[in-house]
């Protein structure tokens, strides 16, 4: 009922109280709550109750219990942290991360993602995620944040060249420009495939070295990948990787030397089997070529060889010690080769056997010598071979292994696998191959 003056109020609510007083008052009040009235003038017809507009309620948002870590507006961010994505209402259909490259994966509840590796370093992510609530209502979400910009950063480098071939005997070899001290958090960050399966570990030569080796040679033929997640990678306090490291390459057919300096003879195995077995000389007393699976460094036609005494230019070379031993071709010591050894350490070779060599070998196909009476030393060449399969893998900050296949690489306890099938000199070096035995 619209307000009146006081006047007015009187008047008109006089008549109404008498009615009730006459004994209609049944009457009176199924007129004051019957239907509303619609009518808002002030005349004489206008009797019903007061009413109020209807408020009309904003529905709420679909909710799916749905969170983001980092939260939006976050700095500094740890990379080691990762992205989170929780639904706790429903599931989880998708998690889109711009700003970087950033994978994830979802649990199989579907209601949980989580970042594959360390988030990049000084990058601002946007992350959106999508999810489903019980209702099936689709709810979406939003997160920016920016990593932290570190002090300090690491660079890493692959000798391996890209699509280039190496021998079966070849390791992947990191350089690191700082020293590591987290050696657990960069080995867990490394993925390789491979064509062909194959069984490994990762070993720390040195603080800024690390290598993988297979526990036997690698399959012939094969294509291997690797890729480095060191980007957001803690190497050390408040040392940080600042990339992606990848590289792919391919390992050739199987080519390995067994040089005995006893016998003057040397065995070439090409694709698992003996192929020629060739008269040799290696070096004479005091120049001893020192025993150990060895691998080819490199190559060269011709290559200055000089020392006490000597300065020649050298056909068909193929080296395998840092120091300078070479299987190579010497025309000069045909006679001598298969009886006496009396070179300054090669491994003399007549000119057609060295030159049918030199056109077969790559690097890091594997070079064992034998019945010598001078040990070989570490580091003198790439000499991982001289290394069993549990040092190699005591020389992993993790104590494991590595399973690689086409699919990726998992690390696993050594006392799982199975063992090794194959035997030396075709898939893997005799033990102890470094005393000669």
């Amino acid at each position: 009922m619209r307000r009146m003056d006081d006047m007015s109020r009187r008047f008109r609510l006089l008549p109404l109280v008498m009615v009730c007083a006459a004994g209609l008052l049944a009457a009176a009040c199924q007129s004051s709550t019957g239907t509303q009235a619609t009518g808002n003038g002030g005349g004489t017809g206008s009797s019903g109750p007061s009413t109020s507009p209807t408020k009309t309620s904003k529905p709420k948002p679909p909710d799916a219990g749905l969170t983001i870590s980092p939260a939006t507006g976050s700095t500094n961010v740890n990379p080691a942290k990762g992205i989170t994505v929780a639904s706790t209402k429903g599931k989880i259909k998708s998690v889109v991360v711009t700003g970087d490259e950033v994978t994830g994966k979802l649990n199989q509840a579907g209601t949980q993602w989580h970042s594959d590796w360390t988030l990049p370093v000084d990058a601002t992510l946007h992350v959106t995620a999508t999810a489903v609530n019980t209702s099936g209502q689709t709810v979406h979400m939003t997160s920016t944040f920016k990593t932290l910009n570190p002090s300090s950063t690491f660079r890493t480098q692959i000798f391996e060249g890209y699509r280039q071939t190496y021998g079966v005997g070849i390791p992947i070899i990191l350089t690191f420009s700082q020293p590591i001290k987290n050696k657990a958090a960069v080995e867990k960050s490394l993925v390789l495939t491979s064509s062909k399966p194959v069984v490994g570990g990762w070993y720390w030569d040195t603080d800024q070295t690390l290598v993988f080796r297979p526990r036997q040679y690698w399959p012939q033929n094969a294509t291997v990948s690797f890729t480095g997640h060191l980007n957001g990678v803690e190497g050390g306090p408040g040392l940080y990787g600042y990339h992606t490291l990848t590289q792919q390459f391919k390992i050739g057919r199987s080519l390995i030397v067994v040089a005995s300096t006893a016998t003057h003879h040397m065995k070439l195995y090409k694709d698992g089997k003996l192929y020629r077995t060739w008269p040799i000389s290696s070096g004479r007393q005091g120049d001893n070529t020192p025993n150990g699976t060895y691998l080819t460094i490199e190559k060269g036609n011709p290559v200055l060889m000089k020392g006490p005494g000597y300065r020649i230019e050298v056909p068909w070379s193929v080296r395998f010690t840092w120091s300078g031993d070479y299987l190579h071709d010497a025309y000069w010591s045909v006679g001598q080769q298969g009886f006496t050894n009396v070179s300054h350490g090669c491994v003399n070779m007549a000119p057609a056997n060295a030159e049918a060599y030199y056109k077969l070998a790559v690097p890091g196909d594997p070079v064992t010598i034998t019945g010598s009476p001078r040990h070989g030393v570490w580091d003198n060449g790439w000499t991982y071979w001289f290394l069993s399969w549990p040092q190699l893998v005591k020389g992993s900050a993790l104590h494991k292994a590595v399973e690689v296949g086409p699919h990726g690489s998992t690390f696993v306890a050594p006392a799982t696998l199975t063992s090794a099938k194959g035997s030396a000199p075709v898939n893997q070096p005799w033990l102890k191959n470094s005393w000669g035995s």
